[in-house]
């Protein structure tokens, strides 16, 4: 089960495009990355994706369903069926991270099971293992506000691999990862989509990590498709073009390494 956008716009109450005239078909299955520089409306569409933003214009097909035609019961069952990985984890500083990782399921679960969860985790160790896959086992009861960025980020992903979605979506999954953990990251990605058989697209600013991990490749430019290519169709010169306005191509990864924390040092916290 894939997409379909058909001449999708949408702009922000202040008057700005962030989307115009956006078509893009997505096969079951398929795995794509979104590239672009800031601004360029990548977050914009992935959140259409995510059926979490009514676009103004087209027609928008999620899952073979239309987001915005049934009931809000059909719509919380369909985005139950997405997960979005963001760049910033939307998890309580004071949370645990177990129970930041079981919140993947809230969506499936029973009302009474997860408030019973708040209190005592449903599924402790359904929340070790997939944080296990990213080397974040130990910290299964720790608090969000005493883990760094590239941390933080980790257990935003492990949380969305346990709620298992159909449609998996990523927006700078890796941003304040090293060079190397966000290799092995976006490696997990490609890994849990492929094993299972679901659509992937990941919103990716370091150009090599997209052209190296993912199969097509979609450059976005001020609220439109510039380019939708195989990876090893896209040019230098299509890349100088997408990023004109950074100066050209960007570089492999973050600047902004995940180290430990030194003495002194304050936590990043969650957002």
């Amino acid at each position: 089960m894939g997409f379909s956008l058909d001449a999708v716009g949408f702009t922000h109450a202040n008057g700005y495009r962030a989307l115009q005239g956006i078509d893009l078909r997505v096969a079951p299955g398929e795995r794509l990355a979104l590239i672009g520089a800031s601004g360029a409306g990548k977050t914009t569409l992935l959140r259409v994706l995510a059926a979490s933003l009514r676009p103004d214009e087209g027609r928008v097909r999620l899952l073979d369903a239309d987001p915005w035609a049934g009931s809000p019961r059909a719509l919380r069952a369909l985005r139950a069926r997405i997960g979005l990985v963001h760049q910033a984890a939307p998890i309580p500083p004071r949370q645990r991270v177990v129970t930041a990782v079981l919140a993947g399921r809230l969506g499936q679960w029973p009302l009474w099971k997860s408030l019973a969860s708040l209190v005592v985790p449903a599924d402790p160790e359904g929340a070790r293992r997939e944080l296990a896959r990213l080397d974040l086992a130990e910290r299964l009861f720790e608090r969000c506000d005493r883990l760094s960025g590239g941390q933080l980020q980790r257990v935003g992903l492990a949380r969305v691999l346990y709620q298992r979605p159909d449609l998996l979506l990523a927006d700078e999954p890796v941003s304040a990862m090293d060079p190397a953990l966000s290799e092995l990251t976006v490696a997990l990605l490609n890994e849990e989509a492929s094993r299972r058989g679901v659509t992937l697209v990941a919103s990716l600013h370091a150009v090599e990590l997209a052209l190296r991990h993912f199969p097509r490749v979609v450059g976005v430019k001020d609220g439109r498709i510039l380019f939708d290519l195989p990876a090893a169709a896209v040019s230098d010169a299509q890349l100088r073009e997408l990023y004109a306005a950074e100066g050209g191509r960007p570089g492999l990864a973050a600047s902004t390494a995940e180290s430990p924390l030194r003495a002194g040092e304050l936590p990043l916290r969650c957002a």
